[in-house]
């Protein structure tokens, strides 16, 4: 966004997170919330608390959301009544604009490796998956990384790079096996993220970065769009620890770029090929 990327190398991987970015899960998110929130006459989710919950591991986004909404019922309550509503709303997922033609391209590309890395875990990925198998086919099953994978540590979802550097890890085993060329580093990946944690976490694994966010989200982050690029915005908004001594990147440092949508993505800005 700030700088040009030719002094970047070209896009190797495309590695992409899918809540809010790939389909339309997070307002349906919201929804959920919303009818449970209401039925003990609390307010409806604002930007300002959604911003933080957005592509955090389970445990981690309730506890924040709960220390603010101060329901007047257990976690437990409230989980099974909001996955009832999931149960209802996931499987009327759609694809995002411009999803479709993106995957596609990229997938019949034989110089550019795909890979999903996303928070949610096997069940509610199947909820919100198993009537768009056309779109994710694309993604082979050893390189669909879930937030409940057993290889990443405890504690490690994001912001921790932990999922990103996995997903990885999955595209160059498969390449070491194949040997027909050499191994992706980090800077040759793209992550394809719509929340905040989850662009912290792409910059931490050293990797560049789109950002897509919600409208809603963009502007609660108006003014701090560099910032969030930069991967350093969640402690210095919420004085929330990363939970790793990873550095990210640097205001300006050209690493991350914002996009409205994926609509018409400029893949040879990224040293890919259409």
């Amino acid at each position: 966004m700030s700088q040009a990327t030719s002094q970047l190398p070209p896009i190797r991987a495309c590695l992409f997170d899918m809540d809010g970015l790939l389909i339309d899960s997070e307002d349906l998110y919201t929804v959920c919330t919303n009818e449970t929130l209401r039925k003990y006459d609390k307010p409806d989710l604002p930007w300002n608390i959604k911003a933080q919950l957005q592509g955090r591991p389970g445990p981690e986004a309730g506890k924040i959301f709960h220390d603010w909404a101060q329901l007047p019922i257990t976690r437990e309550d409230f989980l099974q009544q909001t996955s009832a509503l999931q149960q209802k709303y996931f499987p009327s997922t759609q694809p995002l604009p411009g999803v479709r033609d993106l995957l596609k391209t990229l997938d019949a590309n034989p110089n550019v490796h795909i890979a999903l890395a996303t928070s949610s875990n096997k069940n509610n990925f199947g909820l919100k998956t198993k009537h768009l198998e056309d779109v994710f086919s694309v993604f082979e099953q050893q390189h669909r990384i879930l937030g409940d994978d057993p290889r990443i540590p405890s504690g490690k979802g994001k912001p921790a790079p932990d999922i990103y550097l996995l997903a990885l890890s999955t595209i160059n085993e498969r390449i070491r096996k194949e040997g027909k060329e050499k191994e992706i580093t980090p800077a040759e990946c793209l992550v394809f993220e719509d929340s905040v944690p989850g662009v912290e976490s792409g910059r931490r694994a050293g990797m560049q970065v789109v950002w897509c966010p919600h409208p809603g989200l963009l502007n609660e982050y108006k003014g701090r769009e560099e910032e969030v690029l930069s991967g350093t915005s969640i402690m210095k908004q919420y004085g929330v620890s990363s939970g790793g001594s990873e550095v990210p990147g640097k205001v300006g440092d050209g690493w991350a770029r914002l996009h409205m949508t994926l609509e018409d993505f400029p893949y040879k800005s990224y040293g890919m090929e259409a």
